[in-house]
């Protein structure tokens, strides 16, 4: 028997279940709201800045434009660029729309069956992150898992080096310090930022608070950041599962299934993710 199987190895907790259900509650939270999100931004595929919509000047939209001969482009516009986007954004499945059927629910152009979903699940969403940043707070998640202390603070060039180096298991059983920083800035920043302009798009809350509108600067300009926030929540997204696939993702997933994770006593490896 070689020395390194005789190691014993040690089962610790590693997520409580509140943070497992809401991670996992979450997760189909956003695939939905995405999907019927994209369904209601196909309706009118264009965003603009302020009150209106300009259409002289949206700084993105989607489109479709007949070529020269006869076949038919999609064609995406950030600003001044233009980009053909065929079969993707613009024109796919042989029909004018934004985003392809395989990206919206329902697949079909359906926008008050959009609505409903995305609504429904809105306030799913909201009512459990409410939930989550109440337990965080209280129970000492907050402090022990998202503050950052004068260490974290300092090793904060280190642990983006060791990033960029692959090197994920330099903090045993811890969030480092760009994942606390991530965390927090998507669970009290990016998060809210989504709900509260969700809310400036409802016609009661606009007469109910008028004064919320003005603060982003108009019903598109909420509309705008909406868009983009959800599509940077995609791209944590996407980043993490990536984090996790490159940090032993069967250990990490056992965690967030089971709330425990083995660990070989006297091993550096990090038992948490991106």
């Amino acid at each position: 028997m070689s020395a390194s199987a005789s190691i014993p190895e040690d089962t610790r907790r590693r997520h409580r279940l509140p943070v497992r259900a809401w991670h996992w509650f979450n997760l189909w939270c956003l695939i939905v709201l995405l999907l019927s999100g994209l369904q209601i931004f196909n309706a009118h595929p264009a965003l603009y800045w302020g009150s209106a919509s300009n259409f002289d000047a949206p700084w993105l939209e989607m489109y479709a434009m007949r070529a020269g001969d006869g076949s038919i482009d999609g064609i995406t516009a950030l600003g001044p660029w233009q980009f053909t986007t065929t079969g993707v954004l613009g024109y796919s499945d042989e029909s004018v729309r934004g985003f392809p059927a395989w990206a919206t629910l329902p697949s079909y152009q359906f926008l008050s069956m959009g609505r409903v979903w995305h609504f429904f699940f809105a306030w799913l969403f909201a009512i459990s992150g409410a939930l989550f940043a109440l337990y965080a707070l209280f129970s000492g998640h907050f402090r022990r898992n998202f503050w950052l202390d004068t260490h974290d603070w300092r090793g904060l060039g280190q642990d983006l080096v060791n990033h960029l180096k692959f090197r994920f298991h330099a903090h045993a059983g811890k969030y480092n310090s760009l994942q606390k920083l991530s965390y927090l800035s998507v669970v009290f920043a990016a998060l809210p930022l989504m709900i509260v302009t969700g809310l400036c798009m409802s016609p009661t809350i606009n007469a109910a608070a008028p004064w919320l509108l003005d603060l982003f600067g108009g019903r598109q300009s909420a509309r705008s950041i909406h868009f983009i926030t959800a599509f940077s929540l995609v791209l944590f997204v996407l980043v993490h599962v990536v984090m996790v696939v490159l940090s032993n993702p069967f250990r990490q997933l056992r965690g967030m299934v089971t709330g425990r994770a083995s660990h070989q006593p006297g091993s550096s490896e990090s038992e948490s993710s991106s």
